[in-house]
């Protein structure tokens, strides 16, 4: 019997080479974990969460990293200190947590005028056959798209606790959010593009990026795209051991 040939595309894409990295949470649901270290800075197999995020960054050819910061932020900044092969700016939230949107809001000045990747710094995912962030560049069109989300199925969402996020359509439009008390079939995993210049009209202090995706949800420029590789959320201490083992299972 001859075995199916296995081929993974190369996609040519143009690349953002800027990224928003989000550091600055407080990582609650991580304790004891994060009693003495910021939840990115948390180990799986060896690597902190942030390094891993990173390492894919540097892989797809960004070149530049802003990394907000704020719970033990000086922690956070003498870790960066050792990265190197991206260059790694620090938008500093010490005086006030800001959220995803605030954080954004906060770094706009930091990020450019071009597309950039917006990426959870404690997120874990491996690749499929298509390199995740690859995957997104290929599929982005800023003609048709203010922000682009990288999804899992809800069924495919390890150590996941929620009930969805997005319904999407067939040309992967998201067409609605989850309504209270029913599922929704996709979850945002954290990584995403997303043009700055959406970065406008916005409150001052803390608020979630959830208010520039509802806009573009309105006026049919939100889309999203489906994950080819896996995912974990590691939330908790209990999932680091899931990640672990994906990793060991390749």
């Amino acid at each position: 019997m001859i075995k199916p040939r296995v081929i993974r595309p190369e996609l040519a894409a143009p690349m953002p080479t800027t990224a928003m990295v989000m550091a600055a949470g407080l990582g609650k649901r991580m304790r004891p974990l994060t009693a003495t270290r910021p939840k990115p800075l948390i180990k799986v197999a060896g690597k902190t969460l942030l390094d891993h995020t990173l390492d894919h960054l540097r892989a797809a050819g960004v070149k530049r990293a802003v990394v907000n910061a704020h719970y033990l932020a000086d922690t956070l900044e003498g870790h960066l200190q050792s990265v190197d092969g991206i260059e790694v700016l620090v938008s500093d939230e010490r005086a006030q947590l800001l959220e995803t949107g605030g954080g954004l809001m906060k770094a706009k000045p930091l990020l450019g005028d071009d597309p950039i990747f917006v990426v959870n710094s404690d997120n874990f995912w491996l690749n499929g056959p298509i390199d995740a962030l690859s995957l997104l560049a290929a599929r982005w069109n800023a003609a048709e798209m203010d922000v682009l989300l990288l999804l899992v199925p809800l069924a495919r969402a390890h150590c996941h606790k929620g009930q969805g996020d997005f319904h999407i359509g067939a040309d992967g439009r998201i067409t609605s959010r989850r309504r209270p008390g029913r599922l929704a079939p996709f979850v945002f995993i954290g990584v995403q593009i997303l043009n700055p210049a959406i970065l406008q009209d916005a409150p001052e202090g803390p608020f979630s990026t959830m208010l520039f995706w509802e806009r573009a949800i309105a006026a049919g420029r939100a889309y999203g795209v489906v994950h080819q590789g896996l995912w974990v959320d590691v939330g908790t201490p209990a999932a680091i051991a899931r990640a672990e083992a994906l990793l060991i299972d390749g």
